[in-house]
């Protein structure tokens, strides 16, 4: 049982994802084509954002958000320890340096105080990473930003349909990304990414920015954005084909989203009790209504590695969600942390590791998993 696949999705969608190929096919352009213009239309207006920009990845949309929302050479943005490596090579990127800081034990999401004591004089900007299947602490977040003054820049990378108070993430700060990985919630069949905000100067400056720094016919996805010229830009235009795709599996997304949640509740079910088992997925509930939506189910147990390896040897695929945290990488070993310091992020590190987890998914086969588990801290299958 593979870790992730989609080829059932396909063969359903493959309909009309072959007519929306076959359209950009006979458009005869390939980036930053109509086909792109229409998935940055239906985004925005399935999250509730003003704004929806299509770049060639989540990290790529990462960069341009914080180069626009003006990130200087040596400014400093707050970045949770366990996250995915680019959620900090992205500052890198853009020219700022990471400081980080710990998570909330539970839900995984950059905690607010530790966020808070992270703040120096040179920090100007604060990245929540909303992770697994739900929200960080955007209440905690959003007042540490205020205190301090920090421009609140969201990776929602994982975090399509997930909503803080009825606003979607990456809606909350200044703007937020979202990545069409193909293992995401919303997936491509290769790289693609996106920017959400309801700026329209942020806009304005991420539509140049992905091509070169151009305005004009780039900026015709976007009525009413002036055309001039602010700034040096990359190439990060999205791909037409990964705009066809994505807009055939929007039109299925809520029911996918729908059946992630019918699957993670059978895994609840399956692995409650299992002794070695020491943490499943817990929805935070703070001082605002959230909605999880289950990118990934992940739980924490006891020797970590060997059951991942057991249960290889059976079949079944898993991802270690991280395995180093980001302040001991090697990347990063000239800011100065040491083993220790983070000690919450840490600790998933060691403990963490998702099951395999997709709409592609029976219950049978989350049967099958949990008496794996069950039968490795067990020696028998119930």
């Amino acid at each position: 049982m593979p870790f992730f696949s989609q080829a059932k999705t396909f063969e359903y969608l493959w309909p009309e994802i072959r007519s929306r190929v076959s359209d950009v096919i006979d458009d005869g352009k390939y980036s930053h084509g109509r086909q792109v213009a229409l998935f940055e239309t239906a985004l925005a207006r399935w999250t509730g954002a003003r704004y929806a920009v299509g770049v060639n990845s989540g990290t790529d949309a990462l960069v341009l958000l914080l180069r626009a929302c003006g990130l200087k050479p040596g400014d400093e943005v707050v970045v949770p320890a366990f996250t995915f490596v680019a959620s900090a090579s992205a500052v890198v990127l853009a020219g700022g340096r990471p400081v980080f800081a710990d998570i909330d034990p539970v839900g995984y999401g950059l905690d607010p105080w530790s966020a808070a004591h992270a703040v120096t004089p040179r920090t100007r900007m604060l990245m929540p990473v909303h992770l697994f299947h739900q929200m960080a602490d955007m209440s905690g977040l959003l007042d540490v930003a205020r205190r301090h003054g920090l421009t609140v820049v969201e990776d929602s990378a994982e975090a399509i349909g997930m909503r803080w108070g009825g606003v979607h993430a990456g809606l909350l700060g200044a703007g937020g990304v979202l990545s069409f990985f193909p293992t995401k919630t919303l997936g491509a069949i290769g790289d693609a990414g996106a920017v959400l905000t309801d700026d329209p100067e942020l806009t304005e400056r991420i539509a140049a920015l992905r091509h070169h720094g151009r305005y004009g016919r780039t900026l015709a996805h976007f009525p009413g954005i002036s055309n001039r010229t602010v700034d040096n830009g990359v190439n990060s235009k999205m791909d037409d084909i990964q705009a066809a795709v994505l807009l055939a599996k929007l039109t299925r997304l809520d029911q996918d989203i729908a059946r992630r949640a019918e699957l993670a509740a059978a895994y609840t079910q399956r692995l409650a009790g299992v002794p070695g088992v020491l943490r499943l997925p817990t929805v935070v509930r703070r001082d605002t209504a959230t909605n999880p939506v289950f990118y990934v189910y992940l739980i924490e147990v006891e020797h970590r590695d060997e059951l991942a390896g057991y249960l290889a040897e059976h079949g079944v695929g898993t991802e270690t969600y991280y395995p180093v945290p980001l302040h001991l990488q090697t990347c990063f070993a000239g800011l100065g942390y040491r083993r220790g310091d983070f000690p919450h992020a840490e600790a998933a590190c060691e403990r963490t590791l998702a099951l395999p987890f997709h709409p592609d998914l029976s219950t049978d086969d989350i049967d099958s998993v949990g008496g794996r588990i069950r039968r490795f801290f067990t020696g028998r299958p119930e």
